[in-house]
C-alpha cells in the first residue's frame, strides 16, 4: 500500500484532496518493527507523528508502582503521537508493538521545513490535530473532571 493511500484511510487526513495527501506523504517515512519494539516512550520528548499501517501497537501508562498497564490499542490507518507536530512536549504514553508492524512516520524537522513551503497543506494537518485532540478531550469531559478535581484538592493541601 503507498503512503498516499494510507494517509487517505487515516481519519486525520480524512478532508485532505489528492494534492494535500501528496505534500505530506512526501514527508513520511516508512518504518518496519518487529513485534515487541517501543516505537516511544512515556515522558521522552515527542518528535513525531505516527500512523499504523499494519501490525497491533499497545497503548501503556505507568502506575504508581512504575509497572506498566495497557491502556489502549492503535488500529491500523490510526495516527498517534500527533501532538508532537505542535511542538515540543514529553509523551504521557509509552507505545509498543504487540505484533510485527509498518507504520508511517513524519517527523517535526519534516513537517516544520515543509510549512515553509507548503503552509496551506500544514495548517491543515495542524487543524485536524486541534480537532482530534478537542473530540477526545469532550468524549473524556467526565475524567478530566475527575483528574482537574483531583489536581485541585492536591494543591489546596
Amino acid at each position: 500500500m503507498s503512503k498516499t493511500e494510507t494517509l487517505s484511510r487515516c481519519s486525520l487526513f480524512s478532508g485532505f484532496t489528492d494534492v494535500g495527501l501528496t505534500i505530506i506523504s512526501s514527508i513520511a517515512e516508512e518504518k518496519k518493527l518487529r513485534a515487541g519494539t517501543p516505537i516511544f516512550v512515556e515522558g521522552m520528548v515527542g518528535e513525531s507523528l505516527y500512523i499504523l499501517m499494519s501490525g497491533d501497537v499497545s497503548l501503556l501508562i505507568r502506575d504508581e508502582a512504575g509497572s506498566e498497564r495497557e491502556v489502549g490499542r492503535i488500529a491500523p490507518f490510526e495516527a498517534f503521537g500527533e501532538l508532537a507536530l505542535l511542538g515540543e512536549g514529553t509523551r504521557l504514553a509509552s507505545t509498543k508493538t504487540k505484533t510485527d508492524c509498518v507504520l508511517l512516520e513524519i517527523q517535526r524537522k519534516d513537517f516544520n521545513r515543509l510549512q515553509k513551503k507548503k503552509p496551506q497543506a500544514c495548517l491543515k494537518l495542524l487543524m485536524a490535530i486541534v480537532h482530534s485532540f478537542s473530540q477526545r478531550l469532550d468524549d473524556n469531559r467526565d475524567a478530566w473532571k475527575q483528574v482537574l478535581l483531583s489536581a485541585s484538592e492536591g494543591a489546596l493541601r
